[in-house]
């Protein structure tokens, strides 16, 4: 299948747009909590579908959370404690750009946790799931797959593009030889914390266009409510013409373009 070209793309995400603003209303109007988990390999694509997603939305209703490795207090607390602490509140849609599933991936994989946190993670993250969505909160979690020849092209392009290499990290590097082994714990991950409650879907970004294409429309396919759009305002005209704005030239910046 051939990649979706940008224009082809523009045009067919824009209606998606309109469908996420009025999900977005009647989460507001009706008090919804959403977390949204984006897990998936190194470079497939992450930061650009919550991009997409983040995009049309009122940012006052809408965060990503994007967690840096634990502190040294974080590393004292109870695994899950500072994830919970970005769980939205009514109105509100969070999407973690990665999550507590770093323990069955990179830290599993890298020997970031001992083996015996590990299982406690497998044994833990259902129950501390099912305590998120006793009360309401709407969970939906998607993996997104890369080919390796895929991620091969994308790390190339990192390492040589000045603007993007900041993407590149040394644990992408030497995650390099894992792919296998990222692939055999993603399965046992899957197995192991997919629910009704807090599902598990699997999307292919070799497109990434299409793979955001593809999440957007699954994603508002499993949160069907909408809430209808607001009626159009009327507003009356103002009283004398227009003002200007009257700041002091010291004050402004120069102008090259």
């Amino acid at each position: 299948m051939k990649p979706i070209r940008k224009k082809a793309y523009e045009d067919a995400i824009k209606p998606l747009r309109n469908e996420l603003i009025d999900l977005q209303r009647w989460m507001i109007a009706a008090g919804k909590r959403v977390v949204v988990v984006f897990e998936g390999r190194d470079a497939a694509g992450k930061g650009g579908v919550i991009k997409a997603i983040e995009e049309p939305l009122n940012n006052r209703y809408v965060r990503t959370v994007a967690l840096s490795k634990p502190d040294e207090t974080e590393r004292g607390q109870w695994y899950f404690q500072r994830y919970a602490a970005h769980l939205p509140t009514a109105g509100e849609l969070v999407l973690f750009d990665r999550s507590w599933y770093n323990r069955a991936g990179v830290e599993h994989i890298m020997g970031f946790c001992t083996d015996i946190e590990y299982r406690q993670f497998l044994v833990d993250c259902p129950q501390f799931e099912r305590l998120v969505t006793a009360t309401g909160t709407i969970l939906v979690k998607y993996w997104l797959a890369v080919d390796q020849q895929f991620q091969e092209e994308r790390f190339a392009e990192r390492g040589s593009d000045p603007r993007k290499r900041w993407k590149l990290s040394p644990i992408d590097i030497k995650a390099r030889d894992q792919y296998v082994a990222y692939g055999k714990a993603r399965d046992v991950m899957l197995e192991g914390t997919h629910a009704e409650h807090a599902p598990w879907f699997v999307v292919d970004f070799n497109d990434q266009r299409r793979g955001r294409l593809n999440l957007i429309r699954h994603l508002l396919d499993h949160l069907p409510e909408r809430e209808p759009p607001a009626p159009g305002l009327q507003l009356d005209p103002l009283r004398g013409k227009p003002a200007k704005e009257r700041i002091p030239r010291r004050f402004r910046i120069s102008e090259p373009f």
